[in-house]
């Protein structure tokens, strides 16, 4: 069985931190690495940089997800989850995660810690097909389901 392994230029900022990587075998995400230690004020947003920029191929994307421990420190990812599009490719972009401290105490993330994780993924294009009713029967709404 052969692996389909995507090729993707990267460069490092300060070449002392690890390469984002997987940690096992089976993991979907890389961590990544902050770059320097940042202090994220009580309920307050920071921006911390993951001394990484790329240049993906053609039609990929990256996700930017927190780490399953990231709210352990009381911190949690600003917008939910960040979209590096494939024409943030120059010498200076810099991926960045924004974070926002949930506590009521100034939280520090120190250089080398790892706080979010990198995923990959292709793009498809899609064109609207635009109708002005749909076939299938409605389900009945937002919550419709029923309750838990």
């Amino acid at each position: 069985m052969s692996k389909n392994i995507l090729s993707v230029t990267i460069k490092l900022f300060d070449t002392t931190l690890p390469l984002p990587e997987y940690k096992t075998s089976g993991a979907a995400a890389m961590d990544l690495y902050a770059r320097e230690t940042t202090l994220i004020p009580a309920r307050g947003v920071a921006y911390v940089p993951l001394n990484i920029a790329m240049q993906l191929p053609p039609d990929h994307f990256a996700l930017i997800a927190a780490r399953s421990s990231l709210h352990k420190k009381g911190l949690m990812m600003a917008n939910s989850i960040g979209v590096g599009d494939y024409d943030y490719r120059g010498d200076g972009d810099e991926y960045k995660a924004a974070l926002y401290n949930f506590s009521d105490n100034d939280v520090q993330v120190e250089r080398g810690e790892r706080i979010v994780q990198l995923i990959v993924l292709s793009r498809q294009p899609i064109q609207w097909q635009v109708v002005d009713q749909f076939s299938a029967a409605d389900r009945g709404g937002f919550g419709s389901t029923g309750s838990v």
